[in-house]
């Protein structure tokens, strides 16, 4: 079963520019052949507030969102390094609904 991850994230005032640039880091490791799992991962900044962003991912199952959540880039970037920036970060889980 296909999954989909949305998250929103909030940055700390002053933090938006170096988020931005370490999530560029992440599109192109996770859009890779290097995470096979990883269908799509997408991050969009708002327009109106650029230190509001939002993550789409999809994996092909909750087996593949375990193992990115495994990989040192995760943990480096997202845990150790973005999280920490952000006032604010909340994901939502779906599931595709397919015909």
């Amino acid at each position: 079963m296909m999954i989909v991850l949305v998250a929103d994230y909030y940055t700390q005032e002053g933090k938006d520019d170096e988020v931005a640039e370490i999530l560029k880091k992440m599109v192109t490791y996770c859009n890779s052949d290097q995470e096979p799992g990883c269908l799509q991962y997408v991050v969009n900044r708002s327009i109106e507030d650029p230190r509001k962003f939002l993550l789409y991912e999809q994996y092909v199952n909750e087996a593949a969102v375990e193992a990115h959540r495994e990989t040192e880039m995760f943990k480096e970037h997202i845990l150790g390094t973005v999280v920490p920036m952000l006032e604010h970060r909340e994901p939502h889980f779906y599931t595709v609904v397919e015909p």
